[in-house]
Order: C-alpha cells, then structure tokens, then sequence
C-alpha cells in the first residue's frame, strides 16, 4: 500500500483543551492518527508551537469527520467536567479512544469513549472503564473494577478487585484503595492516599489511612 493510501485512512483527531493532559495525550497517539492539532477557549493560547497548533472551538466545525478526545479535568474542575464536555455538542460517534501502546489491557476488559489511557497503565480482567474518562501512567486496575464516566485518575493509583468509582471523581496520584471499596460520586481522593472504607457520595478524603476532610 502506497505511503498516500495509508495517510488518507488515517483518522483526523483533535485534543480539548490544550492542557496538561492534552500534552500527554499527544505523546499516546499512534499512526493511527493524522493530529489536526488542540480546540482552547482561551484567546492566549491559540497559536502555532512548533510541534502543533492551538485553535478555537471553530476547529471542530470546520473538520465535522474529525474525531475528539476531550481531556480536561483537575482537581479544581473535575465536577464540571460533564457539563464542559457537554458544551461541545458533538455525537457519541465523534469521541476517541487513545490506549498507549504500552498500556496492557485484559481481553475481557472494557472501555468506554472519550477514554485515555496513558502507558504503562494494566487494566486487568473484567475491569470496566466508563466514557469521558483519563488515567495517567502507571495506575493499575485490577479485576472486577468499575470506573464511572467522567472521572480521573492519577499516576500510580492501584485499584484492587471489585473497587468502584463513581462519576465525576478524581483519585490522586498514588493512591491505593483496598479491594471492594466504593467511592461515591463527585469525591476527591487526595494524593497518597490509602483507602481502607466506602467514601460517600460528595466527599473528601486525604492520607494513611484516608479519612474525610
């Protein structure tokens, strides 16, 4: 197959936001993409860097074929990030899903769209991961495991079997959570944490063991 062939199959993708995790979401794409380059809101932001280009929201109209992988999130809007997502008003059907190459997924695994998973992340069997959701390098996620849409995870969190996470919630880098424990939706696990309990709905929970603050 000629070089031209193999560029016109490639799938159009663009990033929003240009954040942090964007960024990291650029270092996971594969050949199966052709980059068009990062939706912002903010006037600042969009120009030409060296390696990409910043846009407005305008981007995604004029490349309608173009897929979306939508990354914001942080602990300061992790709550809103339905709403934010919601404001681009696009279908199901133009989300991405990025998958490093050197995650590793179970073969009974599932995962939802609008999904990035970063390297060196292993998600085990019978795990299920919603839409609308991040996890950064290296976090595992063991068997049984449910993650809701909406929600973020750090670096180096590890999930043992049958945890569940619920909507819109955001566990800190390198924290632990014990074998089937819930996590209410809307919480915050502060980083380093070491969940030992259900945390309700709506919560903040931080240290060794975790404890709500």
């Amino acid at each position: 197959m000629s070089s031209f062939a193999t560029t016109i199959m490639k799938k159009k993708l663009i990033i929003f936001p240009f954040n942090g995790n964007g960024l990291e979401a650029f270092d996971c794409l594969t050949d199966e993409f052709d980059f068009i380059g990062y939706a912002d809101d903010t006037p600042e932001k969009q120009k030409k860097y060296e390696h990409f280009e910043v846009f407005s929201r305008e981007i995604i109209t004029q490349y309608p074929e173009a897929k979306i992988l939508a990354v914001l999130g942080s602990p300061a809007n992790h709550r809103y990030r339905h709403e934010i997502i919601g404001s681009l008003q696009i279908p199901e059907s133009r989300f991405a899903t990025i998958v490093h190459p050197k995650a590793s997924v179970a073969k009974l695994a599932k995962i939802g769209y609008n999904t990035l998973v970063m390297a060196g992340v292993v998600i085990t069997s019978n795990a299920t991961i919603g839409n609308h959701i991040c996890i950064l390098p290296n976090t595992v996620i063991h068997h049984d495991v449910t993650i809701g849409d909406y929600s973020l995870l750090g670096s180096n969190i590890t999930l043992a079997g049958s945890v569940q996470i619920g909507e819109n919630c955001y566990v800190g880098s390198g924290t632990s959570i014990i074998q089937n424990t819930t996590i209410g939706k809307f919480s915050l696990i502060g980083m380093g944490s070491n969940v030992l309990k259900n945390v309700p709905e709506n919560s903040k929970v931080v240290g060794n063991p975790a404890r709500l603050i």
